[in-house]
């Protein structure tokens, strides 16, 4: 094995457990019910373009963009509008959603549901970008940001890279894994398309090396594509954050509260691409996505193809059931993912994981006093001082921790990962963070 490309600052080595790496994606049955919270992107909330007992197709739009910085939502089921009402999302609140009562699968006349490889690209950039909006396409490695948005530069800014997210550096999920293994061409017509959406020339698909299986076929399937490359990453977390993957891949830093555009690069996870095929090839919507539901005691470590709106209880009930031992549900995976109020909530665009994890490991352990070791701060991959911004963001002090760059925090949580006082860094980071947007962005209006 030759010497693997990785980035430089901090980062950790937590336990893989890639459990359900050899599971083929297997497709969960339409629910007999959907549940479609209206804010399943980052910015505001899809608005309803249906009414209570309209009849609707899988694939239908069903709620339409509320800003700039929205998606589109489309039916994952056929059926009739049950009630537009507040519904219980991940986060366990209420809030604004519908509930869709299944009959049969029919699908929108539009999409084309063939297998067959459709590689010929007759789209315009414009015409491309316009798709991908319709379609209502987010980021799908979790951050959920609407995908047309990534595709437009502001004026002055010019992509050159497209950066294609395969690292899937979060323990325990292999959703992406899977998805490059069994749909690893429509993942390169996918790259040829953002590629021409953003009209660069060059793509690189960054995949971590414990994945080797998904690098071989990657770089055989791009073998004759001189413009895109295959990059096999060192395995360290958070090699698949944005400005993590960027320094490893084309040794470019992002400035400090700047975008990856600002070094003239545009990431997309490998669930993205795929997606992007599907919207423009094939004119599907995003209304399923791969969820991979794991952990040490679950009998049947899966990838699933689950329809938008799909109970979570559903996967977990296909996985042969919840182990008696579990002592948390988490959403997504163990180092960022977030505890889940019932496996009742439904699947959304960024349900990437669900994580069954053991009742030994799911408490925390007593807080202690910190000791000064720095152990956070070495750690931290965007070089910042974790201890700091806790205790000033505890104390309330927000406008040290926003003038000590806590805007910059990718909440990885490496930081609390290796604290060996315990102390929830991740929960004050969070808070501090939240506390300073509010306040810039009130600066702003």
């Amino acid at each position: 094995m030759g010497v693997f490309k990785t980035f430089v600052l901090g980062g950790i080595h937590p336990e893989e457990n890639k459990l359900s790496s050899n599971a083929p994606i297997e497709i969960v049955p339409v629910p007999g019910q959907a549940i479609i919270p209206l804010g399943q992107n980052l910015g505001a909330p899809a608005k309803p373009v249906v009414k209570k007992g309209d009849k609707v197709k899988t694939g239908q739009l069903i709620a339409e963009a509320g800003g700039f910085i929205s998606a589109n939502i489309h039916s994952p089921v056929s059926g009739t509008v049950l009630k537009i009402d507040n519904v219980v999302d991940m986060t366990g609140f209420r809030r604004p959603g519908l509930v869709i009562k299944t009959d049969g699968d029919e699908w929108d006349e539009n999409i084309d549901r063939s297998d067959e490889l459709v590689t010929e690209i007759n789209y315009t950039s414009q015409e491309i970008i316009e798709k991908i909006k319709q379609a209502g396409l987010v980021g799908m490695g979790g951050a959920t940001f609407p995908t047309y948005v990534k595709l437009m530069p502001p004026p002055g800014k010019k992509a050159e890279y497209v950066i294609i997210n395969g690292v899937e550096c979060e323990p325990y999920l292999t959703g992406d894994h899977r998805l490059m293994l069994e749909k690893g061409p429509e993942i390169v017509v996918g790259a040829k398309i953002l590629m021409k959406a953003l009209k660069v020339d060059k793509a690189i698909i960054g995949i971590e090396s414990n994945k080797q299986d998904a690098i071989n076929l990657m770089t055989e399937l791009t073998n004759k594509e001189e413009d895109i490359t295959v990059i096999p990453l060192t395995v360290k977390y958070p090699q698949g954050g944005e400005k993590q993957l960027i320094k490893a891949t084309v040794n470019r830093e992002v400035p400090s509260g700047k975008l990856p555009i600002e070094v003239g690069c545009v990431v997309q996870n490998v669930g993205t691409a795929f997606a992007v095929y599907e919207a423009v090839q094939k004119n599907k919507p995003l209304f399923e996505r791969v969820v991979t539901v794991t952990g040490k005691s679950v009998k049947k470590p899966s990838n699933f193809l689950a329809r938008i709106g799909t109970p979570i209880s559903k996967l977990v009930e296909i996985a042969e059931g919840m182990p008696e031992d579990t002592g948390k549900v988490i959403g997504g995976g163990p180092m960022m993912g977030k505890a889940l109020p019932s496996l009742e909530v439904p699947v959304v665009k960024g349900s990437s994981g669900v994580l069954l994890m053991r009742d030994k490991e799911s408490h925390r352990k007593p807080e202690s006093a910190c000791i000064r070791c720095s152990k956070c701060t070495i750690v931290c991959p965007m070089g910042l001082e974790p201890f700091l911004l806790a205790r000033v963001s505890k104390l309330g002090r927000y406008d040290l921790a926003g003038n000590e760059k806590i805007m910059d925090c990718i909440e990885c949580g490496s930081c609390q990962y290796t604290c060996p006082a315990n102390i929830p860094l991740l929960d004050y980071l969070r808070l501090g963070k939240n506390k300073v947007g509010n306040i810039m962005r009130n600066r702003k209006k």
